[in-house]
């Protein structure tokens, strides 16, 4: 999930009685399962394309797929916003995704989804030392049980191999995309957001296109690779942005980002049927701690 996405859009359920109770919980389900295969897609592609090359597959069609909304959109978008849509496409999208790829070169994919799920985290947290945002005594202690969970994840090995570099870039990654959401929340107020998605994924792409061109795989890269870096980019990025602003405006933010809890689960089940990965026990108990703690914030901000 793409936590920093989350932009501020009334809820459009007034608008929409008829909408079926069965709607809702399965498209939040599909977009869940969408960004869930993210992270086996990354771990799938990275070891052929590098971090860079990867980064620049996916947000180049990512891009592309949102381009129409951008271009219908236009008129919104003076020269003086487009700074602050390239500061942001850096922070929202360009150096996570390059963390996560990075990440999916050297640990399974589920350690990747949840180290993202710590970014609803983050957002409190950022809110709270740079905005002078009030956290509460509830979403601190979720914070704590949170980093907790990052502490036993980090500590734990898979194969034999310590992951901890991975967990730390993932976590990293999240704390972006805390920054960035408060960044769109302050900045980019007004605009439409899908526009604004596809505006800040251009910038991205060009400013990771002269590093992703140097660090070009020399070697041929395999036809499960260009596919995996394909999906990732359209239907991880593109489409699922595309649904999850849809639900966004149909049900609110704060709704919408529920699938945020969803998104490690199908990450480990798509890596375990396809990729033959196994959940060890550190995964476990860190996917309960954060997931937990993330869904205790959530609680907290709505009794806020």
């Amino acid at each position: 999930m793409r936590a920093a996405d989350s932009v501020v859009i009334p809820s459009a359920d007034a608008q929409t009685p008829a909408v079926r109770a069965w709607l809702t919980p399965l498209e939040l389900g599909v977009l869940a399962a969408i960004w869930g295969a993210s992270f086996m897609f990354m771990r799938v592609a990275a070891k052929d394309f590098g971090s860079l090359a990867l980064v620049e597959m996916r947000l180049a069609l990512g891009a592309l797929i949102l381009l129409p909304f951008l271009l219908r959109e236009r008129a919104a978008f003076d020269r003086a916003i487009w700074p602050k849509l390239a500061l942001i496409g850096a922070i929202n999208s360009a150096i996570p995704f390059a963390l996560f790829a990075w990440a999916a070169q050297r640990a399974p994919a589920g350690i990747g989804a949840i180290t993202n799920a710590m970014a609803v985290l983050f957002t409190a947290l950022v809110g709270f030392l740079f905005f002078r945002e009030q956290i509460g005594r509830r979403r601190a202690f979720a914070l704590l049980v949170g980093f907790g969970g990052v502490v036993v994840l980090a500590s734990g090995k898979t194969a034999g191999s310590n992951v901890g570099g991975a967990v730390v870039a993932g976590c990293s990654a999240a704390f972006l995309y805390g920054i960035g959401a408060h960044l769109v929340k302050r900045h980019l107020v007004g605009l439409p957001p899908i526009a604004v998605a596809a505006a800040t994924l251009s910038c991205a792409a060009l400013m990771v296109l002269p590093f992703a061109i140097a660090q070009w795989p020399q070697q041929p890269i395999p036809m499960e690779s260009w596919v995996s870096a394909s999906m990732l980019g359209v239907l991880c990025t593109g489409i699922a942005y595309a649904l999850y602003y849809r639900l966004i405006r149909r049900i609110g933010a704060g709704r919408a980002v529920t699938v945020t809890y969803l998104v490690p689960l199908f990450a480990v089940a798509w890596a375990w049927a396809l990729l033959g990965e196994a959940l060890t026990l550190s995964m476990g108990i860190a996917g309960a701690l954060i997931l937990g703690s993330v869904a205790l914030s959530q609680r907290s901000a709505k009794a806020k």
